[in-house]
């Protein structure tokens, strides 16, 4: 004798796809709409927030491991790339190693700016106001990055056409000025 499952008593709605940060320009839109507000409200924060030297110590520790977590992704992430136009790698095989440092990249980044804000950065300064728009460049260049790396992976054949290289030429270079430069900036301010 064999037990049949009984049927679901609600019916089961059809499996419908949800949409994704990466998946229109609209959606990448709106999601640099809401990390420039999230931003801005840890600047203001970060103005009326005071803490104590060990919170000031730890907040800096973690502000340091998250560059090194962030930065070092991009930079490896970077490196795939350099093997593929190399010839080093196919282009899904850089994909997908670009595609696995996603996570470190936004952890870093998200850990550098919730630890930023604790260390009480002068918002009337013109380099920390450079370092502020630096990272919100960064942080939108790497929105429209994951919607460039979704119209990559698209190209099954591994061809990419000259538009898709000069606009990931261009996403890399805004990725190197902008870590770049917030990292000497913000090393030029610890040393007051």
């Amino acid at each position: 004798m064999s037990v049949r499952p009984e049927p679901s008593l609600s019916p089961q709605p059809p499996s419908a796809s949800r949409l994704g940060v990466y998946d229109t320009w609209w959606t990448v839109g709106a999601a640099a709409v809401s990390v420039g507000l999230g931003l801005a409200a840890c600047a203001w924060v970060s103005a009326h927030l005071r803490v104590d030297a060990a919170l000031h110590s730890a907040a800096l520790f973690v502000h340091l491991a998250s560059l090194v977590l962030g930065f070092g992704a991009v930079l490896a992430a970077d490196y795939h790339v350099l093997l593929w136009l190399t010839g080093r790698c196919s282009l899904a095989d850089a994909l997908e190693g670009t595609h696995r440092l996603h996570v470190p990249i936004w952890a870093g980044l998200a850990g550098l700016v919730a630890s930023g804000v604790l260390l009480h950065p002068d918002l009337g300064a013109p380099l920390t106001r450079i370092k502020l728009a630096l990272v919100l460049g960064l942080t939108l260049n790497g929105l429209q990055a994951g919607l460039l790396a979704r119209r990559m992976r698209a190209r099954r054949d591994g061809s990419v056409a000259p538009r898709l290289l000069a606009w990931g030429a261009a996403t890399a270079v805004v990725s190197q000025v902008c870590w770049w430069g917030a990292v000497v900036i913000g090393f030029r301010n610890s040393q007051r």
